[in-house]
């Protein structure tokens, strides 16, 4: 049987290269600087978070989905400069389904094409599989963000279909959004050893 997984408990997810810690009302002090300086990062997002005042609101959303016991958002630390290097989430949590959304994610442009991805993934998948008792894990994106949808089939994602013009995004536009997905066989039978063989060639 899962663990029970606690929304108020503060779970800390690491190796020897990057943290994964629960997000803190504080965070925005470290957080505006990406929001501020590299509003880009947030292009095909449905929630914008570029300038501090989106960002306030980005972080009041994921409050809020913790609190409802839908949503458990952490910051990303990279180890290797003890430095803040982006956010991501577990969210439309369905604890009686065992199944999760994995998303929300985001890194500084100084930490993308870093391999810091690879290893958050791991994290993330490792404790919703094996610690939560997760069935499924799915992934969701902008239809036309091909660095994003490239990062989740390199770690073992399944493209499922395409639902068109299924959402609003942040800039008034509807988007069409891909699904993909691990399943909880998937994990255990290929996807977990062939990321942590990728892992061990991470810069």
């Amino acid at each position: 049987m899962p663990n029970p997984f606690d929304f108020q408990s503060e779970y800390i997810l690491e190796d020897s290269i990057v943290l994964l810690r629960p997000l803190q009302k504080n965070d925005i002090e470290t957080l505006v600087y990406f929001s501020e300086f590299q509003p880009e990062l947030w292009k095909y997002s449905i929630i914008g978070a570029d300038g501090r005042e989106n960002m306030e609101k980005y972080i009041d959303v994921a409050f809020k989905g913790r609190l409802n016991n839908t949503e458990y958002p952490f910051v990303v630390i990279n180890k290797r400069s003890n430095s803040i290097a982006g956010s991501t989430r577990f969210y439309d949590i369905q604890l009686h389904n065992q199944s999760l959304q994995l998303g929300y994610t985001w890194y500084g442009k100084e930490f993308q094409g870093t391999g810091l991805n690879k290893h958050c993934k791991y994290l993330l998948l490792k404790f919703a599989f094996e610690e939560m008792g997760m069935k499924r894990v799915e992934f969701r994106a902008n239809a036309q963000n091909e660095r994003s949808i490239n990062a989740m089939k390199s770690i073992g994602c399944t493209v499922e279909g395409i639902l068109r013009n299924n959402v609003m995004e942040h800039n008034g536009q509807r988007r069409s959004s891909i699904i993909l997905s691990i399943l909880e066989d998937e994990w255990f039978s290929s996807v977990k050893q062939s990321l942590e063989s990728k892992l061990l060639v991470t810069p």
